[in-house]
């Protein structure tokens, strides 16, 4: 296929026309010779030269845009007609509109682009991330945020870069990520409790169903009480014969449900039940800063951020473990006295650890128990956080069976190998 040319024709269209047929006459071209080098680098050029043409077809939509085109047919805008006319989803032709029309604000990004330094994906999320910033920041913030993403875009792909990008703010303003952190958490706090709900109904025939809708602080206790409860039956069996000793038991609907019928029997007249030493409370951690008054936001142990003054609330009231950082605490080490690690001793593991240890388990600290490392208590060693780590029963188990060995990786997880 040969590119036919105009005189008059612009350099853009030119050149769009002359790719577009030598692409062509490269599609029945055999690939059987190319190297392994050939190939690698072949995929690093063409992916490089992707980013650069989408930067290049978005200066043109603009162009597009300006001058009307395709309006003329009656399209009601011109994403509109290029997308019926490249039979381009009318979604992703707008979606491009936006990028482009975003880039003109974004010099340095489109500039990245257009070098082929980023992808298409990465860009768009970089301009979301800082058009995404609070209107209070500072004028140096949206510059610092945007060279901040630019560098970890040569490390991270987009998803990854999409994560970093809803936590700028603190990489590059921490005092502003907190005031922002505690206002958003303060309104979303508020917003949850203005709609909180219950219903319950009756079908008439020995079964009720419901829903709820209630703060996520709230779900987060609920949630850790059946957990614990689940927990404890699974404790009961297991010394059944039906029971898999090297699984943990899956938290099926089933069982979550059988835990709010006993937490509905119990709740009013026994204590919440311990899972792994602990009872079912919801630990939050706060600086000692936050616990006196700052506005930095506090964590809870089942992965949740809430407001400083919900934590200072939270930490009067009774079902809540406060841990505070900095400021002086229970002791956490009583060496020898005891063979079993303390409640305080499985909170501060359950908020260093954040569940079970073993690499690639997730259980939850609720579901833990505590193992002492490296020496056991029997042969001499120590109960401490330091000399402790949280693990499920079965990995629990599997650390003290003599036909598997187990080492730490690199990410301080324990890997189990059946010795030979």
């Amino acid at each position: 296929m040969t590119a036919i040319a105009h005189f008059d024709d612009h350099d853009v269209v030119a050149f769009a026309r002359w790719l577009e047929a030598d692409l062509a006459s490269l599609s029945e071209r055999p690939l059987w010779s190319m190297s392994t080098q050939d190939t690698e680098a072949a995929l690093l050029s063409l992916t490089r030269v992707r980013g650069q043409l989408d930067a290049l077809l978005m200066r043109v939509l603009r162009q597009a845009e300006a001058v009307g085109a395709g309006m003329g047919t009656g399209a009601t805008s011109t994403p509109s007609w290029w997308s019926h006319a490249t039979r381009t989803t009318r979604a992703e032709a707008h979606r491009m509109a936006r990028l482009a029309k975003s880039l003109e604000e974004h010099d340095e990004v489109a500039h990245g682009l257009a070098t082929g330094d980023l992808r298409t994906d990465q860009a768009r999320v970089i301009v979301d991330a800082v058009d995404d910033l609070p209107d209070a920041v500072e004028e140096w913030v949206p510059a610092a945020a945007t060279r901040f993403l630019l560098d970890k875009a040569a490390e991270h792909d987009a998803k990854d870069l999409r994560t970093l990008g809803r936590r700028v703010l603190e990489a590059v303003d921490p005092a502003a990520a907190d005031a922002e952190e505690a206002r958003r958490l303060e309104g979303e706090e508020a917003d949850a409790v203005a709609a909180a709900s219950f219903t319950m109904v009756d079908d008439g025939h020995g079964t009720c169903h419901g829903r709820f809708t209630i703060p996520s602080r709230y779900g987060a206790m609920l949630m850790k009480d059946l957990k614990a409860r689940v927990a404890r039956e699974c404790r009961k069996g297991a010394t059944g014969a039906v029971t898999d000793e090297e699984r943990p038991v899956p938290l099926s609907r089933h069982r979550v449900g059988r835990a709010f019928m006993d937490y509905i029997e119990t709740r009013s007249s026994a204590p919440a039940p311990k899972a792994g030493g602990v009872a079912a409370t919801v630990v939050v951690t706060m600086d000692l800063e936050t616990l006196l008054g700052g506005i930095k936001a506090a964590s809870l142990d089942t992965g949740g951020r809430i407001s400083a003054g919900e934590a200072r609330r939270l930490a009067c009231r009774a079902g809540i473990i406060p841990v505070v950082l900095g400021g002086p605490s229970v002791p956490l080490d009583v060496g020898r006295k005891r063979r079993f690690h303390t409640e305080a001793q499985r909170i501060a593991m359950g908020v260093r650890d954040g569940g079970c240890t073993a690499a690639g388990c997730d259980a939850p600290p609720a579901m833990t128990e505590a193992h002492h490392d490296e020496v056991s208590w029997g042969e001499g060693g120590g109960t401490s956080v330091e000399k402790g780590r949280l693990l499920c029963p079965p990995h629990h188990r599997r650390i003290h069976d003599p036909t598997f060995q187990h080492s730490l990786d690199k990410h301080g997880k324990v890997r189990f190998t059946r010795r030979t």
